[in-house]
């Protein structure tokens, strides 16, 4: 279980999820999640967004552009266009609420 939670750590720490903090009288490292984890979270979110975005016109362009299958790729791409425009303000409106 120990080196589950180190990976993790190592996989949070660089995109500013999780910190090191000090522990005085203690050898081991100690760590926490930011003030503001979870926006930071959503905020970096924008990127994959974009990849599902591009993801469902590649499929667009191998199926053909007036089949079923298209019809589907179009709906999730208006919903990976709608929630990247849409995320910023909410994310803005969270921090306002809750004073992040």
């Amino acid at each position: 279980m120990s080196g589950a939670v180190s990976t993790a750590i190592k996989q949070l720490i660089p995109v500013g999820l999780v910190e090191r903090v000090p522990a005085p009288g203690s050898r081991r490292d100690h760590y926490r999640f930011r003030e503001g984890a979870w926006a930071t979270l959503m905020s970096q979110q924008n990127a994959v967004l974009s990849v599902m975005h591009d993801a469902a016109q590649e499929g667009i362009d191998a199926a053909g552009e007036n089949t079923a299958t298209a019809h589907r790729l179009h709906e999730m791409q208006d919903f990976y266009a709608y929630v990247t425009r849409e995320m910023p303000a909410l994310i803005d409106s969270w921090r306002k609420q809750f004073g992040q």
